[in-house]
Parts: C-alpha cells; sequence; structure tokens
C-alpha cells in the first residue's frame, strides 16, 4: 500500500513552466578529482562551497577514462537506431526505472512530454529488458561496466558531502548498496531526438521541461556541440534566469538531487534545470546524453536531522516521484 507524502518539491516543479531568460554571468565550476585520497579534504571544501552555490558544479580528472564514455556513447547510439518495434520489445517497467520508453515522461512544470526516448538500467529489475548480442553487440557488459565506474565515482562524491553533514563517510555508500534487491540507483541512455527546422522558435516545446532531479546526486556526461542544458540557481528562481551549461567530452556535469536536498535539511539545493529545445543558428540534430542517478535504496530512511522533513523511506519517494513523471 503507498502512503500519500506531501512532496513540496512537486508544488514546486509545477510552477517552473515560463521561458524565463538566460545568463552566462554565473560559473559552472569544474573541479579536479586527481590524487582523490591525498586531496580529500580540499576536494570535499570545493565540492561543498560549489554545490551549496549553485547545486551544479563540473568533475574534471575523475578516473572514468574518455575511451570509456565514448564507447558507451556508441552502443547507445546503437540501441537507439534499431526499429522501433524491436526497442519495444523491452518496454519501460512503470515504476522501477528500466527499460525503454518513448515521449512517456511529462513534467508538471509544462504537462507535455520530454521530446525524448531513453533506456533505463537499475540492476535488480533488468529481467528480460537486454538487447539481444545479435540486436547490439556487447551492450550489456559494456554498459553495467559503465554503469558501476558511475557508482563508485558519485560514492566518492558523497563521501565528501557525508563528511561535511556529520555522517561517516561511508554512509552513503551503505544506502546504495548495488548487492542489494532493493538498490535502484539507474544508469538512463537518452536521445533527444532531431529538432525540425519549422519548430525553430515555436513556444510551448522542450527537450526536457523544468525539473529537480529524484536522486542524492546526478552524474551527466554529455557530448561537444550539443548544448541545451540550462540551470535556474536558488538565486535566480524567481525571475527564472537560466544559465547555460557547456557540454564537454571530458567534464561530468553534477547536480544535487532532492533526495540529499532533504538528507541535508536543505543546506544542499536540489535546483531546476531544463533541456532547451535549438534556437536559430543551433545544432538541429540528435542529442545524446548518460545519466546516472544515485538514488538511495528502496529500503533507505530519508530522515534530515534536523526534522525539515518527515521521515520517508527512499522506495517510496520515488515511486511517488516517478508516478507524477511518467504518463501512465
Amino acid at each position: 500500500m503507498t502512503t500519500s507524502y506531501s512532496l513540496t518539491e512537486l508544488d514546486r516543479e509545477a510552477r517552473m513552466g515560463a521561458a524565463g531568460s538566460e545568463s552566462s554571468a554565473r560559473e559552472i565550476r569544474q573541479i579536479s578529482l586527481a590524487d582523490f585520497a591525498t586531496r580529500r579534504e580540499q576536494i570535499a571544501d570545493e565540492l561543498w562551497a560549489a554545490a551549496t552555490d549553485i547545486g551544479f558544479f563540473q568533475l574534471v580528472d575523475h578516473g572514468i577514462d574518455v575511451a570509456q564514455v565514448d564507447r558507451a556513447f556508441a552502443l547507445a547510439r546503437e540501441f537507439f537506431a534499431l526499429p522501433e518495434e524491436v526497442k519495444a520489445r523491452y518496454p519501460l517497467k512503470k515504476g522501477l526505472n528500466s527499460g525503454w520508453e518513448s515521449k512517456s515522461q511529462v513534467r508538471p512544470s509544462t504537462g507535455t512530454p520530454d521530446q525524448k526516448e531513453s533506456w533505463q538500467l537499475t540492476r535488480p529489475h533488468m529481467a528480460g529488458l537486454w538487447p539481444s548480442e545479435e540486436e547490439v553487440a556487447g551492450f550489456r557488459q559494456t554498459i553495467l561496466d559503465f554503469e558501476a565506474r558511475c557508482w563508485r565515482l558519485a560514492m566518492d562524491v558523497l563521501s565528501c558531502f557525508a563528511s561535511r553533514l556529520g555522517f561517516d563517510r561511508d554512509f552513503f555508500a551503505r544506502a546504495h548498496d548495488p548487492s542489494s534487491p532493493s538498490y535502484q540507483s539507474t544508469l538512463r541512455l537518452i536521445h533527444y531526438f532531431p529538432f525540425p527546422p519549422e519548430l525553430v522558435g515555436a513556444p510551448g516545446i522542450w527537450r526536457a521541461g523544468a525539473h529537480t532531479d529524484f536522486d542524492c546526486l546526478t552524474l551527466l556526461f554529455q557530448r561537444a556541440g550539443q548544448g541545451g542544458l540550462q540551470v535556474l540557481p536558488g538565486a535566480e528562481a524567481h525571475g527564472q534566469e537560466w544559465t547555460p551549461v557547456e557540454p564537454s567530452d571530458e567534464a561530468i556535469t553534477c547536480n544535487i538531487g532532492d533526495m540529499l536536498m532533504r538528507w541535508s535539511d536543505d543546506l544542499l539545493p536540489s535546483n531546476f534545470h531544463r533541456v532547451k529545445v535549438p534556437g536559430d543558428g543551433d545544432h538541429l540534430g540528435a542529442r545524446y546524453s548518460i545519466a546516472f542517478f544515485a538514488q538511495a535504496d528502496k529500503d533507505a530512511l530519508i530522515e534530515s536531522p534536523r526534522g525539515t522533513y518527515e521521515p520517508i523511506s527512499a522506495g517510496e519517494y520515488l515511486l511517488q516521484r516517478i508516478q507524477a513523471n511518467f504518463a501512465r
């Protein structure tokens, strides 16, 4: 039985459908993770400063080789190039973030489907959802390995936040246990469709409408030249002044999600972001990205130390957010 909770995140998101304006005045900071073990305290200070300011930052020297990222993107393109009737053999398991969907994510901010398709990996729920070797050779093992690398990196970053919040370093690693049947962190391969030239400048269309992420931490891999991501820092939320995030093949763009904002008593903000449609002179072709969402295990209790929010299990929390964002 699902218990209904008051999720203020949904109220916030429903009010974020306006076009707003764009400003490059804010910097998306780049943080080097080189020599992580010996520079942990310095890195933790830099992560905390960036996260508490804008909620977004980029990681460089992060240890995931560019060739591994390129291989994951190549396999994603191969999968999305399959005929629709083939992809439909691996349909989204609703409420479980697993499988393929197309134009089914409807943001409360816009009420219209995002102009994209995605394939999602959540380890405990993948039975029957892997394309065959004949369809995409090497897909399963490569994507599983890539997800594991993302998990390790996310746990390193979260360990820095744990220390600043008064938790032990492994607090979030225990709450995101890949061996647990309640594991619900997700790797999402995303394909934004090529944009019709005749719709450039048309109002009310978004590749991804304004939203916050449901998780603790998001790692986003983008391709140079395929822009469109914008973030709305909290200080600019009232006037909706959006900051563009420049895509890079080397840097991983990260943001704080709603789970961690709750866990931190709002010290770490989960800020709005969106993917705009191309404008005049922008790239109109397909846009690809890969996102890893570090989402606490279903049985983990999200309980803010100061009691800002009522306790809720991560499973209940994620289910309600998914139900509010995916068409039935």
